[in-house]
């Protein structure tokens, strides 16, 4: 595959619709379907059909064929392994408040190949308890897991004002990848990999649009009120 963006090895945009067509084929599986297309696919996720050619092509080496498209299952295998699904990562969680008893809770991350194994917290209240057969440790023993089970993924769920004494802390034991969900921006050295959750700017933007296109339906008249 083509080298580009850095650290993966297709476009962020190719990554990002991945997950989608991933999603897609393995609910066509399920229904015993073996084939598709690359057209079929773009109109069943309203996409651009050049854009989804192109996308297949660098996930898969095979390609589809003329008149039966592409196999299902060796689709999906290719992108299990572009995406990691077929190589389960151990994770860890900080912050066990109700989003990450939430997270904790979520039963589907191993299909995505991530794994949590335990999450650590302030609170002894917390400590020591098991969520969802997830135990919850003191900061303190941070370091000796992370050296212990050589994890490399953390997750942040801690208020906006402890994420980054967390993050240090998390890329000092060896923490390679962390996915963030505070508010707030990380800095971290280049070889570090942040993706950020940030519900508060999702909802914002989709507050915005919301206003605009109901600001846009008052401006425009009704069919039955024009004379």
């Amino acid at each position: 595959m083509k080298e580009e963006q850095g650290f993966y090895s297709f476009s962020k945009q190719t990554l990002k619709r991945l997950p989608y067509y991933y999603n897609y084929l393995k609910a066509l599986q399920n229904d015993g379907v073996q084939n598709i297309s690359a057209p079929v696919i773009a109109k069943s996720l309203n996409l651009n059909e050049v854009q989804v050619r192109k996308d297949l092509a660098t996930v898969s080496e095979s390609g589809g064929k003329p008149k039966t498209g592409f196999k299902i299952e060796e689709l999906i295998k290719c992108i299990e392994h572009c995406l990691g699904y077929d190589n389960i990562n151990d994770a860890i969680l900080i912050g066990s408040g109700k989003l990450g008893m939430a997270l904790l809770s979520y039963t589907e991350f191993e299909n995505y190949g991530i794994r949590i194994v335990a999450a650590f917290d302030s609170d002894n209240h917390i400590i020591g308890t098991e969520i969802d057969g997830k135990p919850v440790f003191s900061m303190e023993k941070l370091p000796d897991l992370c050296r212990r089970l050589n994890v490399h993924i953390g997750i942040i769920t801690v208020p906006s004002q402890n994420a980054q004494s967390v993050c240090d802390m998390l890329v000092k034991n060896g923490i390679l990848a962390i996915w963030n969900f505070a508010p707030v921006h990380l800095v971290v050295p280049d070889h570090i990999l942040v993706q950020n959750e940030n519900m508060a700017v999702s909802l914002a933007l989709l507050s915005k649009h919301l206003q605009e296109r109901l600001a846009n339906n008052k401006t425009t008249p009704r069919t039955e009120d024009i004379p």
